[in-house]
């Protein structure tokens, strides 16, 4: 795991005008390859079974990152991706559990919807005993593959992830805003926050901001960072989207 590394993506609380969690994106820096992205060597850990491992190392990274932010003056809520496969793994959840609660970390866990239907009843039964611990479930890439209503009431999430498949085109389509209204609408109805995912431009975040989209995520407001990186940008007071670069 020496070439693993963490890189943080914050999210925008659209009414409190102020960065309140960040998502944990994992990168493996390759000796010879360079810099490789989760979706070339995450399935790879799935399919060897190391994706255990991967995870747990991602939650320790995380709860020690955590505790630097927290020194620097800045409490934010941080999620980690955790994989479908995972999700019907007894040994890691127990695991997994037994992390948050002695370190006494504030996280959150993104999973995929389609990642519940391999296994709906374990997966639902273990997101559950997340969610009793504190650890707070949000919706990944909803809207990007088979959305199911009938799970998504069954799923003990606090948050919905918008994918940034129909936040890209939202002031260029005709059908995306409405898609993207619906969702929120639904959302608030079933008392979750919704994220939208892929805003990289002041238009976007206006429009979002009128439909009633409670956190934004997106170039607009930073790329992933270096967890220095993040602290130094959570201390810049005089940072406000309106100030920040279209992309």
């Amino acid at each position: 795991c020496d070439e693993l590394l963490m890189l943080y993506q914050p999210k925008f609380h659209v009414r409190r005008q102020k960065v309140t969690c960040a998502e944990a994106l994992i990168r493996w820096r390759h000796p010879t390859r360079g810099m490789i992205p989760p979706v070339e060597f995450i399935p790879v850990a799935e399919e060897a079974h190391l994706i255990d491992r991967v995870t747990l190392w991602s939650i320790r990274r995380v709860i020690e990152d955590q505790r630097r932010m927290r020194a620097a003056g800045h409490d934010l809520r941080l999620f980690v991706n955790i994989s479908g496969q995972l999700l019907s793994d007894p040994a890691f959840v127990s695991e997994a559990c037994a992390l948050v609660a002695s370190s006494g970390a504030t996280l959150g866990f993104e999973i995929t919807e389609t990642s519940v239907i391999r296994d709906p009843v374990s997966a639902i039964a273990n997101l559950q005993v997340f969610a009793d611990i504190g650890i707070r479930i949000a919706i990944d890439d909803y809207g990007a593959g088979l959305s199911s209503l009938a799970y998504l009431k069954q799923l003990p999430a606090s948050e919905l992830k918008i994918d940034k498949l129909f936040v890209t085109q939202l002031t260029s389509s005709n059908r995306d805003p409405l898609i993207v209204r619906s969702t929120i609408d639904l959302a608030h109805a079933l008392e979750m926050e919704v994220v939208a995912e892929g805003v990289e431009s002041h238009a976007a975040l206006a429009l979002l901001t009128v439909m009633g989209c409670d956190l934004v995520q997106g170039f607009l407001i930073s790329r992933p960072v270096s967890t220095e990186a993040l602290i130094a940008f959570l201390a810049d007071e005089s940072w406000q989207p309106a100030a920040g670069q279209e992309s």
